[in-house]
Parts: C-alpha cells; structure tokens; sequence
C-alpha cells in the first residue's frame, strides 16, 4: 500500500473515530457509534500493518492473532459489573505500551547516534528526546495508577484511600525531581540513568495516587485514567511519527479530560480535590441509637405499596448490577405501567463504578429510553411521588451531602429520594456503601429497609403483582 492510500486510510479512520464518539454521546445512536469505532480501528490496523517488512510481517500477525484471542475470551467472559475492571486493566494497557514504545525510541536514537555522530540536530534530539521522557512519564503513571484501580474495584485492595503522612509533599517532591531529571536528560542529550529513575518515580507516583482516593470517587478516577492513557498513546504518536496514533490519542485523553471535569462538577468537587484525596475517610456521623430505628418491609409488602401508587421513581445503583436485578425490575416497570402507574428511573451521573454504567444496565434489559433520566431531570419531582425505590444505591441518595457540614460528601448535588411519601431501600445488610459513608436515609420516618438478594426481592415483589 502506498503512502497515498495510507494518509487517506488514516483519515478515513479518524473521521471513523469522530462519528464513534458522537454516537456514543446518545443511547439511541451508542450502537451504531460502537460499530464506526471497531470499522475506523480495522482500517486503522490494515494501513498500520500495511507498513511493517513482509519478513516482520508474520510476528505482527502472530501477536494480532493472540491479542485478539485473548480479547474474545475476555468480552464473552467478563460480566457488566466487571466492565469497570474491565477498562482500568486496559487503560494499563496503554500506559505499558507507552513506556515499552518510549525506551524502544530511546535506544533507536542511541544506536544512530552511535552510528552516525551528528545525524540528529541538537534542536531535533532535544524534541524527540522530550517527546520520550514525557511519553514514558505518562505511561508509567497510567500503568500503576490503572493497576490500582483495578485492585479497588475488584476487591483486591481495601477501596480506603491510602493516608501516608505528607503524602501531598510526596507528590509535589517526587514532580519536582522529575523535572529536574528531565532538564539532565535533555542537558547530556539522552543518559539512560536519568530515564530509568524517573520510569522508577512514575510508576510509584502512579501507585500513590490512585491508592490515596477513595472509592466513591472511583468513577472519576476511570475517567482520569482513560484521559492518561489518551495522552500516552498521543505521546507514544508522536514517538512512532503516526498521526492516526496522535488523532486517537487526543481524542481519549481531551474527551476523558471532559468527562473528568463533568463528573466533578456532578459532585461539587475539583479535579484537583479528587486528584488529592477522595471520600472514604472514617468519619464519625453518630451511632444508630443518634439516627434513630429503622423500620423493616417485605416485599410483599412493598408490593402493596406500589399499587396503590400513582408514580414511582427507581433510583438504581452499583447494587443493582451486582444481583444483576435489572431484569426482573424492567418486568416490575412494565407490569406497573400496564396498571397504569407512572414509573420513571433516576440516574445520578455518578451512579455505579462507571460513567453511564446504569444506563447501560437498563438499555440491555430492554427499559424504554424515555423514562430513563438525569438527576438534573427528575430532581424536582420527588416531592410529587408516591414511591421511591433506592435499589442498591447508597451515596447518591444520602441526604448528609445536604444537611451535615462535615460529611465527606458535603456539597455533593445528590437524588433528593427522602422528599418522596414512602422510600424503599433495597440493601443486604445496614453496612456503609462502597466509600463507607454512613447513610441517615435509612432511619428516616418514611423510608422502610428491604434486605436480602436485590434481584430476589424485586422478582418477589413481582410474583405479588
């Protein structure tokens, strides 16, 4: 394939890649937006291999065959309270093959220098250099830091944040010193010594600072990390001189960066802030004896309780994809509206371990678009309700983000549940959520506790209807 068919490959790809993101912006178009992305990285990886010596040719085509072998068994394997695992293992991915790319140009420049002294101009040696270290930094930043994450997620590492003592000095000191290491390394023109501790600083400052946030604020973090390792695979781009690599880089690492900041701002929180330390401190909120008794219901119960509702909000969270539940809830919908009662869905931006991770739930059980909506959406109509049901949402819907000061997620915008006439709560136990923020929901005067398996509740409450 000549340079002709590949530039316009590459471009064909791009918009591919463009017209993906788009689609994925709207649930009615994510399908179709999936499918450009896999098309435009077909045609991608077909031009790229189109470059590569025949007698290489048979080693790329061997690795090709075993990564795709390996991400099959993966996607039929991997269930969707998984994904979010899922994503962090492959941001690591990226950030790995950052690192392996950024010392394998390294020693490519080496070797023509040792072989051609003054081939490079000093001012093109210092820009390819820079483009090395930075690749290399950001790389082994997303690598640990999305290991990490993963750890947490899966339940490997205490979803705690990690407080070592002046842990922000830590961070600050070890940024400092890789910038001095990289104005030595530009200085020597390239010293392998420099590139190696600073790889060695990164990848414990990726380490550290995943580990120091919390996990509510975990969402957020996948979200960072797809923005790193957007800015890696750029930086690794621009190593390899491909600028469908850079295209695709920017486009990861900018949309990543965007959603970042949405999710933030869905919190009341500043990057920053997560960035230094996020919720799941130990706070002391008083015992249950201070917040009073709360009342038990069955599901039979909770079942008459919807009848003689006229609406009903559900408000669906990490639970909910754990006992996989949303099956029988999108029965339980469908059988309420056929009685004629309204029922809608509440999604918090934040909601589960993934930005849009509810709403996937309830799209792959066939749950109607239309009364699926934002918290901004349906925020003002709790007071107006007959019937909540919380199903295995916990920070989302606590009411401390509004009326206790020193919570750690005090200001946080939250789905006002409480404001409606009856509140079911779905959970296996009275136990703290995910950040191990405690809950005054639960002793409310209008909110009744439904304990055991989600998925068997609801299908009980079913059964009744």
């Amino acid at each position: 394939m000549n340079q002709g068919l590949i530039t316009a490959a590459y471009i064909i790809a791009a918009l591919l890649f463009i017209m993906s993101l788009a689609g994925l912006s709207q649930q009615e178009s994510a399908k179709r937006g999936n499918k450009y992305g896999m098309i435009g990285m077909a045609i991608a990886l077909i031009a790229t291999v189109s470059l590569v010596d025949p007698e290489s040719l048979i080693y790329i085509l061997i690795a090709v065959l075993i990564g795709c072998l390996i991400g099959v068994r993966l996607a039929l394997k991997v269930q969707m309270t998984e994904m979010p695992e899922l994503i962090a293992m492959l941001h690591s991915f990226v950030g790995l093959a950052a690192v392996f790319v950024g010392y394998n140009t390294f020693l490519s420049i080496q070797a023509v220098h040792d072989i051609l002294p003054g081939a490079i101009s000093r001012t093109m040696l210092n820009i390819e250099l820079t483009e090395i270290y930075l690749g290399v930094f950001i790389g082994a930043i997303t690598f640990t830091g999305s290991v990490v994450a993963y750890g947490k997620l899966h339940g490997l590492l205490k979803s705690r944040p990690l407080m070592l003592p002046h842990r922000h000095k830590l961070n600050l000191l070890a940024l400092i010193v890789c910038v001095v290491l990289m104005a030595l390394f530009l200085y020597e023109g390239g010293n392998m010594w420099y590139l190696a501790i600073m790889t060695a600083i990164a990848l414990a400052f990726g380490w550290h600072l995943v580990a120091s946030i919390g996990g509510a604020d975990m969402p957020v973090v996948i979200s960072m990390l797809n923005s790193y390792s957007g800015w890696a695979a750029a930086a690794a781009g621009f190593m390899l001189s491909n600028d469908l690599l850079i295209i695709t880089g920017a486009l990861v690492g900018s949309s990543g960066a965007i959603l970042s900041y949405i999710m933030c701002r869905a919190m009341n929180r500043s990057f920053i802030s997560v960035i230094l330390g996020g919720f799941g401190q130990e706070v002391s909120m008083g015992d249950e004896e201070e917040m009073g008794e709360y009342r038990e219901i069955t599901p039979e119960e909770v079942a008459e309780m919807l009848k003689q509702s006229k609406s009903v909000i559900i408000t669906p969270g990490y639970g909910m994809a754990v006992a996989q539940a949303q099956y029988p809830v999108a029965e339980m919908t469908r059988k309420l509206r056929e009685r004629g009662v309204q029922v809608r869905f509440g999604i918090h931006p934040v909601a589960g371990r993934l930005p849009g991770h509810m709403n996937v739930l309830l799209a792959e059980a066939k749950v109607p678009y239309d009364i699926v909506l934002e918290m901004d959406e349906i925020n003002e109509d709790f007071p107006d309700t007959d019937t909540v049901l919380v199903i295995g949402a916990n920070d989302t819907v606590n009411p401390a983000a509004q009326e206790n000061p020193n919570s750690p997620i005090a200001g946080m915008p939250v789905l006002e549940v409480w404001k409606a006439q009856n509140v079911v709560v779905f959970k296996r136990s009275m136990n703290t959520g995910y950040s191990g923020v405690p809950n005054p929901l639960f002793y409310k005067e209008n909110t009744y506790m439904c304990f055991g398996d989600a998925k068997a509740s609801v299908q009980a409450i079913l059964n009744a209807l």
